[in-house]
């Protein structure tokens, strides 16, 4: 799971602004050794809508958000070693400052990238949404993307990282047939019908070496991942809103060291 890929100093030029999001921004040339190292990790990257479920067992590249890197700098980088990306845009966010446009969305799609949803607003906690405000945000994006590209839209990701049963069911109900969230695992699941799909997130701490050991499947960077995902679950569980807070007061101390 990725999100921006930054050639210059100004993380704030592709996707959501701040810390909270800075710390998910790749700078290019270590994006550049991420994808050397997948390359000589194992499988290629695949799309999710070319696999046959359940015989095979496929690499993914998904990049959330639609910061405008991922026209401008991560597609290029993937198509040169002929592989494709999945997309998955905030419609409400889309053609504004340092965000996909509606062509850049179809550019995007005509070049075999998979252009999904990852919600309208992009909220901070979308499991703590009503049924029918999850829903709205499922059919809303999808309608709006849909209208855009021209063809159906059937693979999301969930924003933020905060999963639940309605926000599965909602998005089988709404239409969508693969949803990604954030746990690190390789487990697939069903839920209402929709392929529900973990991550391994890669930060801008993460290092090649980290990110080939995801593509690849092994047990110690996975296993790491998973340990320190299920501790922070368990802290978002209990403290709630003042998880979040304290987490962006110490991540805004240290963005304005890095920047």
């Amino acid at each position: 799971m990725y999100h921006d890929v930054v050639a210059g100093d100004d993380a704030d030029l592709s996707g959501f602004p701040g810390a909270a999001a800075a710390i998910y921004k790749l700078p290019y040339a270590l994006f550049e050794r991420h994808l050397e190292a997948i390359a000589a990790a194992g499988p290629a990257p695949r799309i999710v809508s070319a696999i046959d479920w359940p015989a095979q067992t496929p690499l993914f590249l998904t990049f959330d958000d639609g910061g405008i890197s991922a026209a401008e700098v991560i597609a290029p980088l993937l198509e040169r070693r002929g592989w494709r990306g999945h997309f998955f845009m905030a419609t409400d966010y889309i053609g504004r400052p340092g965000f996909l446009s509606r062509g850049q969305l179809r550019d995007l799609a005509s070049q075999g990238h998979l252009i999904g949803s990852h919600s309208v607003s992009h909220p901070t906690r979308m499991s703590h949404l009503t049924r029918s405000e999850l829903l709205l945000e499922w059919t809303s994006s999808r309608r709006c993307l849909e209208d855009i590209l021209g063809t159906p839209v059937e693979t999301a990701s969930v924003p933020g990282g905060y999963y639940s049963d309605a926000v599965g069911e909602t998005a089988a109900e709404a239409g969508y047939r693969v949803l990604f969230c954030s746990e690190p695992t390789s487990r697939v699941h069903r839920v209402a019908g929709c392929l529900l799909l973990g991550r391994y997130y890669v930060q801008q701490s993460t290092n090649e070496s980290t990110a080939a050991g995801f593509a690849a499947g092994r047990w110690g960077p996975c296993l790491r991942q998973a340990l320190v995902w299920n501790v922070k679950r368990g802290a978002k569980a209990v403290a709630g809103g003042p998880y979040l807070k304290l987490r962006r007061m110490l991540l805004e101390q240290r963005y304005q060291k890095w920047y």
